[in-house]
C-alpha cells in the first residue's frame, strides 16, 4: 500500500459541549486520534441519507453538534 498523503489542512472551532462529544465519540470506538475521528465521522456523514440541503443564506453558527445530538434532530436544517 503506498503512502497516504493529506496536503490540505482543514481548521474548525469547536464549543466545549462539542469538543467533548468528539472526544467521547472517539474514545467510545477507540480511534487512534481526534483528526482519524473526524475524518470517520465525516465519511459517514457524506454517504447519509435522509438531510436537508442547506437553506440560502444559512450561516455557521447554524450547523451546531451537540444541540442537534440531544435534540434528534438532523443538521441542516
Amino acid at each position: 500500500m503506498g503512502e497516504l498523503t493529506r496536503g490540505e489542512r482543514l481548521q474548525i472551532m469547536l464549543t466545549d459541549d462539542e469538543l467533548a462529544a468528539l472526544d467521547d465519540w472517539r474514545f467510545a470506538k477507540r480511534m487512534p486520534s481526534r483528526a482519524s475521528a473526524v475524518r470517520e465521522l465525516l465519511k459517514r456523514g457524506l454517504v447519509a441519507e435522509g438531510f436537508a440541503i442547506a437553506k440560502s443564506g444559512s450561516r455557521s453558527k447554524d450547523y451546531g453538534v451537540v444541540e442537534a445530538v440531544k435534540a434528534g434532530v438532523k443538521k441542516p436544517r
